[in-house]
C-alpha cells in the first residue's frame, strides 16, 4: 500500500476512535472512552511514523516508546507528557480484569473529560507535524 494511503488509513482510524470515545464519554462509559483515546493516540503516532520513515512502526501499545521512536519526545509539552503517562493503565487487556478495575477507579467525569480534551489536542499536534502536511520551503525540503 502506498505510504500516503497507509497514513490516511491510520488517521481515519484515529478519528473514528475519537468519535466513539466522545459518545462513550458522554454516556458515562469512561473506561472505554479512555481506552479509545489510548488507541487514537497510538494510531496517530503510528501514522506519524509511517509518514516520517515510510515503514511499519514498531509493534507496541506503549506511547512512551512510540513518542521516543518518532523523535517527538523532546517536543512534547508538559501537559502532553502528563497525558502519555496517564494513558498507560488505559490500555485494556481483556485477559486481566484486575487492570480494568484499577483503571476504572482512577476515572470519573472530570478525569474522562480531561483525557478526551487533551487527547484531541495531542492528536492535532501530531497531525500538524506530519511530514506530508508540512509546507515545503523554497529549497524543496520540509521544515520541522
Amino acid at each position: 500500500m502506498p505510504k500516503e494511503k497507509l497514513v490516511q488509513k491510520w488517521l481515519d482510524c484515529v478519528h473514528e476512535d475519537i468519535s466513539a470515545a466522545e459518545v462513550l464519554n458522554n454516556t458515562g462509559h469512561w473506561l472505554y472512552a479512555g481506552f479509545l483515546c489510548h488507541q487514537a493516540i497510538e494510531k496517530a503516532l503510528k501514522a506519524y511514523w509511517v509518514d516520517t520513515y515510510g515503514s511499519d512502526p514498531r509493534y507496541t501499545h506503549n506511547h512512551g516508546i512510540l513518542v521516543e521512536d518518532c523523535g517527538l519526545s523532546e517536543q512534547l509539552s508538559e501537559e502532553h507528557r502528563r497525558l502519555i503517562d496517564l494513558m498507560v493503565p488505559l490500555y485494556i487487556e481483556a485477559r486481566y480484569p484486575e487492570h480494568k478495575a484499577k483503571a476504572t477507579r482512577m476515572l470519573n467525569k472530570e478525569a474522562s473529560d480531561y483525557i478526551l480534551k487533551t487527547t484531541k489536542e495531542l492528536i492535532l499536534w501530531i497531525e500538524e507535524r506530519l511530514p506530508s502536511r508540512r509546507p515545503s520551503d523554497s529549497s524543496g525540503s520540509t521544515s520541522k
